[in-house]
């Protein structure tokens, strides 16, 4: 299903099976509501799946957020498109009939960037976060409370966008809001692998399943 209602441009494919959480799928740069729905399937089959596009264009190219320079982020439109993204969930949540579990986001680059930022900013929002090749978007000040929210992290050790220090950095910061953080290293650069995909279906797996309504 293609929507462009809710505030953004989205696919969004039903469940087909009960006791698993929904996923919201975040495209890289340049990537559009189409790319991760082959990964999401795969991650967790049967989930529903909720993909928007990010509105920001850079040379063409879709992005969720503008920056500045490569690694150098404008935080201002960060916060906004945080936010605007924050309230697409919580619409297409109704919209779709999700349920009461927030969905568990899978971002790939700037996806996992915006995810992260969603955990920062909005918390509450995600039930969770898959982030693959992220950087640290912002600091807030104060931190959010994220007691308990289980975060995979996915690092490349050869990324040449992200560095270990960034990723690191990323983790420590969301320990310090209390999230149950996970760091593994792929070996490669930027781009995903097949270990992506073991490591975020075993993160997946062991996510408790929502309970079933009385």
């Amino acid at each position: 299903m293609t929507g462009t209602s809710l505030g953004l441009a989205h696919r969004f494919v039903p469940a087909t099976r009960l006791g698993v959480p929904p996923l919201l799928l975040l495209h890289g740069t340049g990537g559009t509501e189409d790319d991760l729905l082959p990964l999401g399937e795969r991650l967790l089959p049967g989930a529903a799946l909720l993909s928007p596009r990010g509105q920001v264009l850079e040379n063409g190219m879709p992005r969720f957020f503008r920056r500045l320079a490569e690694g150098v982020f404008d935080l201002d439109d960060l916060r906004r498109r945080t936010n605007e993204l924050a309230d697409f969930v919580d619409a297409a949540r109704r919209t779709y009939d999700l349920g009461p579990t927030p969905p568990i986001a899978v971002g790939f680059s700037n996806g996992a960037n915006i995810a992260a930022s969603t955990l920062l900013l909005r918390p509450g929002t995600l039930g969770g976060a898959l982030l693959l090749r992220p950087m640290v978007p912002l600091v807030p000040d104060p931190l959010p409370t994220l007691t308990g929210v289980p975060v995979q992290i996915n690092a490349g050790t050869a990324d040449p966008i992200v560095t270990p220090a960034q990723s690191e950095a990323l983790g420590k910061l969301l320990e310090r809001a209390g999230a149950a953080v996970t760091v593994d290293w792929i070996r490669g650069g930027h781009g995903l692998t097949p270990k992506d995909l073991e490591i975020g279906t075993r993160f997946l797996a062991g996510i408790p399943k929502p309970r079933s309504s009385p």
